[in-house]
């Protein structure tokens, strides 16, 4: 697979945690990457640390790539080849999918050592 460019988001990020049926919070939105998502058993917002009300159950501390390419949707396993090299070193990360990209999460202790392990697997990280 050709290397990838990641460019890593401004800003420190939180994962939270409401209640299945709550109705999406307008604390999320505004600048930098936001996801919100329904599962049956929560609802789950991602989004800068600074917005998440002190109230809300959450888990901050981490740093977001969003995957600028060259990547095409066509070649089979190139995401996991990229969260491979990070996850094989040990560090914690996920993917968020959205229509149009990739962003990868990873812990802001472990940005560095992910940048790294990316560099040296032949990616561009700005």
């Amino acid at each position: 697979m050709v290397g990838v460019i990641l460019k890593r988001q401004h800003g420190e990020y939180a994962i939270a945690q409401l209640p299945v049926l709550s109705p999406i919070p307008s604390w999320c939105d505004g600048d930098g990457f936001v996801s919100v998502s329904r599962g049956a058993d929560e609802l789950s917002v991602i989004c800068l640390k600074n917005r998440v009300p002190a109230r809300v159950t959450s888990e901050g501390d981490w740093a977001c790539f969003k995957l600028e390419g060259p990547i095409s949707p066509n070649e089979s396993g190139s995401i996991h080849s990229i969260v491979g090299q990070v996850a094989e070193n040990g560090i914690e990360v996920f993917v968020v999918s959205t229509f149009g990209g990739e962003y990868i999460f990873v812990r802001n202790r472990d940005a560095a050592a992910s940048i790294d392990c990316l560099m040296a697997a032949g990616h561009h990280v700005t």
